[in-house]
């Protein structure tokens, strides 16, 4: 019976060295298995952060802890606080840098460039936060609006009614010498005509005061699209053309095709048709006025060449001020109101461009808009700077916008 006790035992240590055996090569295993496995990335953001940055409506950036932009609302491009999928302007940068040096939450309004190039300024109110051990948080309220409408107030007032008096005072003067001549046919006729030419003058003037304080009273820009600048050329040469057939003036376009800008369409046609009725009320009869596109770095330049009377070099730095006319008196007889150049200037600046102008007295002038574009546009366009584009009349395009006629 000991016998059997003894092999019982031996027979039970056996059966546990195995299950010994088998449970560390099991643990063996599992451990050079998990070893082996590639490691799953933890999440950049949390899942509930992303669905409350994609409900804000302001501009909303989330850094990482070596300021990359890990996600950026729509609104963050628009205002140009993110470009290259870096935080763009050196203001923000540094409240950044702060926020993570203490922790303590920044709240400031700054004033930023719109654009890489241009004088057009957006206002900000700017937030930044810790959200996180690794992540900062940056919001950005557009103010632009608000101040616009302060700096309007105090000046639009003075301005209109300076302008106004000389068309209003004509009306007068000349409905009194209607009323002295009324026995006179011929007297009433002549000065009836003066008298429409002053209504039309006012009409015009009224138009342009009321689109150019909605360009500063807040920005114009409701909803920023992808436009085609093909398109916008076409439609402000037609509306242009009708001037330039009266005086025999022929328009010649030329450049890349496929070129695209974040703006609005009908706004940009304005500044652009304001540019081609300026070169055609100071040309000549019988000349050409050219209009040329290209894209350099990264900007989609419209220039409109004229072979003009040119504009002295006094007089370039106050082209695009409200009311200013370089000869007044040519001014009345063209029609000129003084603020086509300042919408120009408005628009390109709320699309985050500019306008400059080279002029010589007696060689013409060239205006030229600068626009971003549009980084979304992965069109096929031309290599070439100039692809210039035969008139059907047989007339030699021009070859560079920049250059004189």
């Amino acid at each position: 019976m000991n016998g059997l006790e003894g092999g019982v035992v031996v027979l039970a240590g056996l059966i546990g060295l195995l299950t010994g055996l088998i449970a560390a090569l099991g643990f063996r295993w599992s451990e050079r298995s998990q070893r082996e496995m590639a490691p799953q990335p933890e999440p950049e953001l949390d899942d509930g952060l992303v669905r409350v940055l994609a409900v804000l409506r302001s501009a909303a950036v989330v850094l990482a802890d070596d300021d990359r932009v890990l996600r950026a609302s729509p609104p963050a491009y628009t205002l140009g606080i993110v470009r290259d999928r870096k935080v763009a302007h050196a203001a923000i940068r540094e409240m950044v840098a702060e926020v993570r040096r203490d922790g303590v939450i920044r709240d400031e309004e700054l004033e930023l460039p719109r654009g890489p190039v241009g004088a057009g300024t957006v206002t900000v109110q700017v937030r930044v936060a810790q959200v996180g051990p690794r992540h900062l948080l940056v919001l950005a309220e557009d103010r632009t609006q608000a101040r616009r409408v302060e700096e309007i107030r105090r000046d639009f007032a003075v301005n209109v009614s300076h302008e106004l008096k000389t068309p209003v005072g004509a009306l007068a003067l000349l409905a009194e010498t209607v009323e002295a001549a009324a026995d006179d046919p011929e007297a009433v006729r002549r000065f009836a005509g003066r008298m429409q030419g002053e209504a039309a003058r006012l009409s015009t003037l009224v138009q342009e005061i009321i689109e150019l304080s909605r360009l500063q009273v807040a920005s114009a820009i409701q909803e920023l699209v992808p436009v085609e600048v093909d398109g916008v050329i076409e439609e402000s040469v037609d509306r242009a053309r009708t001037g330039a057939n009266a005086k025999g003036i022929v328009f010649e376009v030329g450049g890349p095709t496929g070129l695209r800008v974040f703006g609005d369409h009908a706004l940009l046609v304005t500044a652009v048709r304001n540019l081609l009725d300026n070169a055609v009320a100071y040309s000549p009869a019988q000349t050409r006025i050219g209009v040329g596109v290209r894209l350099v770095d990264g900007l989609v330049e419209i220039a409109v060449v004229d072979q003009g009377i040119g504009i002295a070099p006094e007089d370039q730095e106050r082209l695009f001020e409200r009311f200013y006319r370089v000869d007044p008196a040519r001014s009345r007889d063209t029609g000129g109101t003084g603020l086509g150049l300042s919408i120009v200037k408005h628009v390109a600046a709320d699309h985050g461009g500019d306008v400059t102008v080279w002029s010589q007295p007696g060689q013409g002038s060239t205006f030229t808009i600068r626009l971003p574009e549009a980084e979304s546009a992965h069109i096929p366009r031309s290599t070439s700077t100039l692809t210039p584009t035969r008139r059907a009349d047989g007339a030699r395009p021009i070859e560079n916008p920049g250059d004189t006629p």
